[in-house]
C-alpha cells in the first residue's frame, strides 16, 4: 500500500466531516472574538480626585496631631519629669549610729531610696532613735533587713521603762499631804480640758478652735472638717459629715458633731458656676472630681453652655446619687 493512500485512509476527512470541522472552528473563533467586541469601553482613570481626597485626609490627621501635642504641652497638665536615679556605692557593714544617718547613708547599707527617706523622716518625727525596737517597727523594713543591720546599730535593744508619775491620793492623811505625809503632786496635762456643758454652734461658721472643744475632735480632724467645708462650699446638712474620710468609720465622732453643731436655717452655700468655672475649680469640688470635671468642660465646649441644672443629666457618667448631691451647689449663668 502506497504511503499516500495509507495517510489518506487513516487521516483523511470526508466532505461531511470537513464541513463539521469548519463549523466548529468558526464557533470557536466567534467565542474568542465576541467578548472583547461586546464588552463596554472602560473610561480613562483620572487620579486627581482621589489625590485631593488623600491630601485632605492627610491634612486632617496633621491637624489632629498638632492639637494633641498642644494639649499634652498645656501648662495645666504638665508632664511629670522624674530625676534619674543615682546609684549609691555600697559600703561594708560596721557599727553606726542611725541618728547621724542621712538617706544616702541608709542606701549605702543596701536599703532602697524610699525606705531610706522614710527612716529619716521617722527619726525626725520621734526626735531621734533611742532603741533598736523603734527601727524594727518602721513600716516597710523587713525582718531580714533588720536582722542584717541590727548587730551594727549602736543603740540598746529596748526603750528604758517609763518613770512612775506621782498622783494625788484620793484620801490624803492630812490636808495638802499624801499617803506618805508628803505634798501630793498633781499631774499637769499639756492638753486643755474640754468643756462639759458645750452649747451647739453653727457648723458653717465654726473654726478649728470651736470644733476642738468637742470631745474626740483634735487639731487634725477639725482642720479636715474646715477644709472639706471650704471645698464643698458649706454644709447643707449635718449628714454630710460622714463624707469626710476620717469620719467614715467613726460614727461616735459623727454623733458628737451632730449633737453640738447645727446648720443655720436659710444658709446659702457657695455655688459652682458650671458654665464658666475652669477645670481646676470644678475638679476641686468633692462631688465633681477630675473625671467628671473633664467631661463637663468638654461637653460645654462641644454643645454650648448649660441652660439649666437638669442638662447635666445628659452626661452619662453622672449618676442619680451624685447629681442629687451636686444640684444644690450648681449655678447656671
Amino acid at each position: 500500500m502506497k504511503p499516500s493512500r495509507w495517510v489518506r485512509r487513516y487521516f483523511g476527512f470526508s466532505r461531511r466531516e470537513t464541513s463539521g470541522f469548519v463549523l466548529l472552528l468558526s464557533l470557536l473563533l466567534a467565542l474568542l472574538l465576541l467578548p472583547p467586541l461586546l464588552r463596554p469601553r472602560l473610561t480613562t482613570y483620572d487620579p486627581a480626585p482621589d489625590q485631593q481626597q488623600l491630601n485632605a485626609l492627610a491634612a486632617d490627621l496633621a491637624a489632629q496631631r498638632e492639637v494633641k501635642q498642644a494639649y499634652a504641652s498645656n501648662s495645666r497638665y504638665p508632664r511629670r519629669i522624674y530625676a534619674p536615679r543615682v546609684r549609691v556605692p555600697q559600703v561594708a557593714l560596721a557599727p553606726f549610729n542611725p541618728n547621724s544617718f542621712a538617706s544616702v547613708d541608709w542606701q549605702a547599707r543596701g536599703l532602697p531610696q524610699w525606705l531610706a527617706e522614710r527612716l529619716v523622716k521617722y527619726r525626725d518625727v520621734v526626735g531621734g532613735f533611742r532603741a533598736k525596737e523603734q527601727i524594727r517597727k518602721a513600716y516597710g523594713l523587713s525582718d531580714t533587713t533588720y536582722a542584717r543591720l541590727a548587730p551594727y546599730i549602736q543603740l540598746p535593744e529596748q526603750l528604758p521603762p517609763r518613770e512612775a508619775r506621782a498622783y494625788a491620793s484620793r484620801y490624803p492623811t492630812a490636808p495638802g499631804t499624801g499617803a506618805t505625809g508628803t505634798a501630793a503632786v498633781l499631774p499637769t496635762s499639756k492638753f486643755a480640758r474640754k468643756p462639759r456643758n458645750l452649747q451647739p454652734f453653727d457648723l458653717n461658721s465654726a473654726d478649728t478652735t470651736q470644733l476642738m472643744q468637742i470631745r474626740g475632735i483634735g487639731r487634725g480632724l477639725s482642720a479636715r472638717v474646715v477644709e472639706y467645708r471650704q471645698r464643698l462650699g458649706g454644709f447643707q446638712e449635718e449628714g454630710q459629715l460622714v463624707e469626710i474620710y476620717s469620719l467614715r468609720d467613726a460614727p461616735d465622732l459623727v454623733d458628737s458633731l451632730r449633737k453640738y453643731t447645727f446648720v443655720r436655717p436659710g444658709f446659702t452655700a457657695s455655688l459652682l458656676d458650671v458654665n464658666n468655672a475652669p477645670f481646676e475649680i470644678l475638679q476641686a469640688h468633692p462631688y465633681m472630681g477630675k473625671r467628671l470635671a473633664r467631661v463637663v468642660v468638654a461637653y460645654r465646649q462641644q454643645h454650648g453652655p448649660f441652660r439649666q441644672s437638669a442638662d447635666l443629666r445628659q452626661i452619662r457618667i453622672l449618676d442619680d446619687v451624685t447629681f442629687a448631691k451636686l444640684q444644690p451647689y450648681i449655678l447656671i449663668k
